[in-house]
C-alpha cells in the first residue's frame, strides 16, 4: 500500500512545481533589483556571492550554482539522497533566473538613496518568493544543508546552526561593508521570516478561541444567537487541580476580536481564554 507521504508529494506536482519556479523566479528578480546592487549580505549563498563579487570579477549566478551543487554533493554523503532531492530543482532553476533577470534593475529604475525602504521591499519580495517554494513542498537548499548537518551531527538545534552559519556569513558581510549594511541585512532577514510565513500561511482572517469558564451556556448562547457563529464544548481536567471543567472553541473573524473578547468579559470577568490565528479552515458546514 502506498504510503500517504508519497501520495503528498506526487499530489499536483506539475502545478506545485509551477509554482516552485514562479517563486524562485521572484527571489530572484528581488535578489537583482534590491539585495545585490546594494551589497547587502543576509546569509546563505547569496549573501555569500555578493561576499565573493566584491573580490573577484565573477557572476554570482555561477557562485550560486557552483556552491549549491558543492552542497548538495555534501548533503548526500552526510544526510543521505532524501533531503536533498528536493533542493536539486532549486539549485538548478534558481541560478538561471539570477542570470536571466541580472539586467532588471536597467529595466526597473529604483531609487537607491532610500535603503531602508529597498530593505523592506527586497525582504517582502524575497521572503514571498521563498515561501512558494516551501509551500509546495521544496526547499531553497544552498547553506539549508549545512544547517541539518550541523543539526545532526553536532546535536544542536536547526534555530542555533541557521544563527551559526547565516550569522557567520552576515558578520562577514559587516566586517566588509559596513555595520550599517549589516543592520540593513537584519531588517531583510526579519522581513523574510515573516513574508515566509505570511506567504506559506496566508493572512489569518479568523481566530480561534479556546475559552474556560463557569458560565458556559451564557457564552454559548452569545456566540450562537448575536454573533451569529457555532461553538464546540468539551471536557477537560486540569492537571494540576484535578478539577473536571468545560472548554468552549469557536472560529470567530477577525474583524469581530473586540466585540467577542469583550463579550467574554462582561458575562465572567473571571473566565480564563486564548486566542489563536487561524489561517486555514477546512471541513465542516
Amino acid at each position: 500500500m502506498e504510503s500517504i507521504l508519497n501520495i503528498v508529494n506526487n499530489k499536483n506536482k506539475i502545478k506545485r512545481f509551477l509554482f516552485v519556479v514562479l517563486g524562485v523566479f521572484i527571489a530572484a528578480v528581488s535578489f537583482n533589483l534590491f539585495i545585490f546592487p546594494n551589497d547587502i549580505v543576509f546569509g546563505g549563498l547569496t549573501g555569500v556571492s555578493v561576499i565573493i563579487t566584491n573580490f573577484i570579477d565573477l557572476d554570482p549566478s555561477l557562485i550560486i550554482f557552483v556552491l549549491s551543487f558543492i552542497l548538495l554533493l555534501i548533503g548526500a554523503i552526510f544526510l543521505g539522497r532524501e533531503p536533498v532531492i528536493k533542493a536539486f530543482v532549486v539549485a538548478i532553476v534558481f541560478p538561471i533566473f539570477v542570470k536571466l533577470t541580472e539586467n532588471v534593475s536597467n529595466l526597473i529604475k529604483i531609487d537607491t538613496g532610500d535603503q531602508l525602504l529597498l530593505a523592506l521591499f527586497g525582504g517582502v519580495m524575497y521572503g514571498f518568493g521563498v515561501g512558494l517554494v516551501f509551500k509546495n513542498g521544496y526547499t531553497m537548499g544552498g547553506t539549508d544543508i549545512l544547517n541539518q548537518i550541523l543539526h545532526k551531527y553536532l546535536k544542536i538545534s536547526m534555530g542555533n546552526a541557521m544563527l551559526i552559519v547565516d550569522g557567520s556569513i552576515v558578520l562577514v558581510g559587516a566586517f566588509i561593508f559596513g555595520w550599517t549594511k549589516c543592520l540593513y541585512a537584519i531588517i531583510i532577514l526579519y522581513i523574510i521570516s515573516i513574508s515566509v510565513d505570511k506567504s506559506m500561511l496566508g493572512i489569518s482572517d479568523k481566530k480561534a478561541f479556546y475559552i474556560v469558564t463557569s458560565e458556559v451556556d451564557r457564552i454559548s448562547s452569545f456566540v450562537i444567537d448575536e454573533l451569529g457563529h457555532g461553538v464546540t464544548v468539551f471536557d477537560a481536567r486540569g492537571a494540576y487541580s484535578n478539577v473536571k471543567t468545560k472548554v468552549l472553541f469557536t472560529l470567530i473573524p477577525t474583524k469581530e476580536y473586540y466585540r467577542f473578547k469583550e463579550g467574554i468579559k462582561t458575562i465572567d470577568k473571571e473566565a480564563f481564554f486564548t486566542v489563536l490565528d487561524a489561517y486555514e479552515v477546512l471541513g465542516g458546514e
